[in-house]
């Protein structure tokens, strides 16, 4: 809040000290129509002042808003670390101190192998992009079947949420569709796509996967279309930027590091591919439209 504070304060005066030249500037020129050369001087220097201070008022507030950015990042990601392992730690401590079934040693087990896959894979996230913004990225590049990568994706998130097969419905081609790349990288990209069709469902899932090689173009499309929260037109062209997060109500609810779409974009560019997202508002579905080059 102090940051807004501050932000709206800078730029009411970049606004109040250009309209302050604009009116010094003209005054000026009107009381010396006939120096010319020292009017055009002034305008020059004039101009010179006005884009300084356009640009230390955008400067301000762009770096105003990356430190908000930051800020909630470190939050969200602490909070990410602190619940998993707080909940390890109170069931671990449940079992030494009680005597409890064998059953329910069993139940503890799986919450606690479940808090510890949360644990991993929000400090996979935060490693893997800093991988991602290093200039030297050496990718593990080979000849794989991209329908065999988006198959092994859905059936890690089924997994991970104990979902039933229904929840993801699959329709590729019966024929192989070659990429290169690395195989790694290519299904962290799809499980995040995944796992987000899921994780903002407002109801049931329902997640439909195309898989289809596009005409005329050595090229391979898939289309994941879900019936989750949607996303609002504002937000649709900044979902992919580092550190950003939906403003939809169930999104802000959800926890999240705001690194997943930001990892999924630049694996996908790395490997030559595209990525887009559409939805028609909020409430209606998102669908994530991801182009690969075939070899």
């Amino acid at each position: 809040m102090r940051r807004r504070k501050t932000a709206i304060f800078f730029l009411v005066l970049g606004i109040a000290l250009s309209v302050l030249a604009v009116a010094l500037n003209v005054g000026w020129i009107l009381l010396n129509l006939r120096q010319v050369a020292l009017l055009i001087l002034g305008i020059v220097f004039f101009a010179l002042i006005i884009t300084g201070l356009i640009l230390n008022t955008v400067f301000l507030v762009r770096e105003i808003r990356r430190s908000e950015q930051h800020d909630a990042f470190l939050n969200s990601v602490t909070h990410e670390l602190k619940t998993p392992i707080a909940s390890i730690k109170l069931y671990l401590e449940t079992l030494k101190s009680r005597e409890v079934t064998k059953e329910k040693q069993h139940e503890f087990y799986d919450i606690m192998l479940s808090d510890a896959d949360r644990l991993l894979n929000t400090v996979e996230q935060v490693l893997q992009a800093g991988r991602l913004r290093e200039k030297r990225l050496q990718y593990d590049v080979t000849e794989i079947d991209i329908q065999e990568v988006i198959r092994n994706a859905i059936s890690a998130v089924l997994s991970r949420y104990n979902l039933s097969p229904g929840v993801f419905r699959y329709y590729g081609p019966d024929e192989h569709l070659p990429v290169l790349g690395d195989y790694r990288e290519l299904e962290t990209a799809f499980i995040n796509l995944f796992d987000n069709a899921v994780k903002y469902s407002a109801g049931e899932p329902d997640v439909s996967v195309r898989v289809r090689r596009m005409d005329m173009k050595d090229r391979v499309a898939i289309r994941i279309r879900d019936n989750g929260v949607g996303i609002p037109d504002a937000d649709l062209k900044r979902i992919f930027k580092r550190f950003y997060r939906s403003t939809t109500p169930l999104v802000k609810e959800t926890k999240g590091t705001g690194l997943g779409l930001f990892i999924v974009r630049s694996i996908i560019e790395n490997h030559g591919g595209s990525i887009r997202a559409d939805s028609k508002g909020e409430g209606k579905g998102t669908t994530i439209l991801v182009q690969l080059p075939l070899l």
